[in-house]
């Protein structure tokens, strides 16, 4: 993953996490996608978890999840502010410490615009791995028009061709593609539900 984009959740990690428990609106969106087409048996990685809010919401919902993060400020934040949540440090593309068919669902909710475009392909392609037959990803970014830039705090936001995912997803059956505004970053955002077949 960049390395500039994960120092930046690093440092900032403690104001990252109140912004998105306490400053932006509940991602109403995101958990109906989730209530309609993850399987409510067997495990659910929230990858990218961030401060633990998805983490945490799966784990109350019938979804026992386990939040994986590169970043150690964020993971610390993810347990201090949701005790008895399971947050493990990875990173992808290589996702070290997690099996293959493993999980009956992936979340993997605006992640992949933080990699450089070249591991994108890559990246998504073990996300599915990770998945058990018939197992369901959530997969989403923001989208970045033209060329790729970094905020204020030296996150990479990347412009990439959504023809990387589609070649990764090849042999998935896509249930949901669409481009919406995020009810809870209100940013514009491409997501997939994909199963694996």
């Amino acid at each position: 993953m960049d390395a500039r984009t994960i120092a930046a959740y690093d440092l900032h990690a403690s104001s990252f996490a109140a912004d998105w428990e306490e400053g932006q609106a509940a991602p109403d969106d995101l958990r109906a996608v989730v209530q309609r087409y993850f399987r409510s048996a067997g495990l659910t990685a929230d990858v990218g978890c961030g401060s633990g809010r998805d983490t945490a919401w799966l784990a109350k919902n019938g979804f026992p999840a386990i939040g994986i993060d590169p970043s150690h400020g964020l993971l610390e934040e993810a347990a201090r502010r949701h005790p008895g949540v399971r947050f493990q440090r990875s990173e992808l593309p290589g996702l070290g410490g997690l099996a293959d068919s493993t999980f009956a669902n992936v979340l993997c909710e605006t992640v992949i615009m933080h990699l450089d475009p070249g591991i994108i392909a890559t990246s998504v392609r073990r996300l599915v791995a990770l998945l058990e037959e018939d197992g369901v990803l959530y997969l989403s970014w923001r989208v970045t028009e033209g060329s790729s830039r970094r905020d204020d705090q030296g996150r990479l936001y990347a412009a990439f061709d959504r023809s990387l995912v589609d070649a990764a997803l090849l042999n998935s059956r896509i249930e949901l593609d669409e481009r919406v505004v995020s009810a809870s970053s209100g940013k514009a955002v491409h997501r997939i539900v994909a199963r694996k077949t």
